[in-house]
Parts: C-alpha cells; structure tokens; sequence
C-alpha cells in the first residue's frame, strides 16, 4: 500500500470540489485550479475529505496512487494558501526593479533581462536584492522561479548570481597564487 496515497485529504470550509469525467476542479479563495486525471483512479469526494483509491496492485495503479493524492492535495493548499519562493540575488552590480508587471534584472548581461510573469503568477521586488515568486498552482510558482534563477547560477567561486533563500551553495577554493 502507498503511505502517501491511502490518506485522506481534508477540504477546509469555503473549497468546492467538483468532478466531472476525469477533470477535477477545486474552487477556492484564492481562486480556481482544474487538472485532469488518470481515467482508472477512483477519487472519491465527501463532504469534508476526498479519497484517492486505486482498482488493483497493478504497476501502473501503485504508481499513480500517491500521484494523484498529493496532486490534488496541493490543489487544495494552492486554492486556500497559495505557494511562494524566495530568490536572493548576490553580486557586484546584480539587482531586481519592478515596473508596471514586469520585473528587470540586472543580472552582468549587456542588456537587463525582462521577465513578464504568466497568468495566475506574481512576482514581488522586496529588496534589489530579493525576488518573492507567488501564485496559486505549485508547479508554475516553481517553473517561474527556477527559470529565473537559470538566467545566472550561483557560481561556486564567489557565490555569485540567483540561488533561492536558504539554499546552501557549495564553495571552492580559488586557485593560490604564488
């Protein structure tokens, strides 16, 4: 049995969850999420928790089963919470501005770099030196978030460019010189 996929999932008051075929739709404060699913799960909706239950011990089914589970459990936190990730930009002219919706960074390229944010994702300057990614649909938020730090890795040498807050960046040692 999967320890992930035999629990329940609680459905906080003020999340409507609806399934129609194999789409499932979660409405909340925050907003809507909608995702479709395997046709052989069988995802059961109560009043106050929803069940994910598979049809056999086959492969397939064990493989999905926790899947589907924690799938639809961040829909639910997404439509309640919403998800974040923290960018922390480090380097000797490097910094973040917003204007209007986008953001630009100054990353040591020729030219700063734009990022317009996709629907459903906000991007928050809080310092010149700190990013806030948010949204309700955990995968975009960390899309978003690790395309922006692929534009400039922290490199292991000065520790220089886009790591997310707390991220533990492995250092070298330069080369000695003489």
């Amino acid at each position: 049995m999967s320890r992930i996929g035999i629990k329940p999932i609680p459905v906080p008051k003020g999340v409507t969850v609806t399934k129609e075929g194999d789409c499932l739709t979660v409405k909340g404060p925050k907003g809507v999420l909608s995702r479709t699913f395997h046709p052989e799960m069988v995802i059961k909706i109560g009043s106050d928790r929803i069940v994910v239950e598979r049809p056999s011990d086959h492969r397939l089914h064990r493989s999905l089963h926790g899947l589907t589970r924690t799938l639809i459990a961040n829909m639910v936190h997404g439509v309640t919470e919403g998800y974040e990730k923290t960018l922390e930009i480090s380097g000797m002219g490097y910094r973040a501005q917003k204007q209007g919706d986008k953001v630009i960074l100054n990353l040591g390229f020729i030219k700063p770099v734009e990022i317009v944010p996709p629907e459903g994702i906000e991007i928050t300057v809080n310092s010149p030196t700190s990013i806030t990614v948010k949204g309700i649909d955990k995968e975009k938020v960390g899309q978003v978030a690790a395309e922006i730090r692929a534009l400039r890795k922290p490199e292991p040498y000065r520790g220089s460019g886009v790591k997310y807050a707390g991220e533990q960046i492995r250092r070298k040692v330069a080369k000695a010189t003489k």
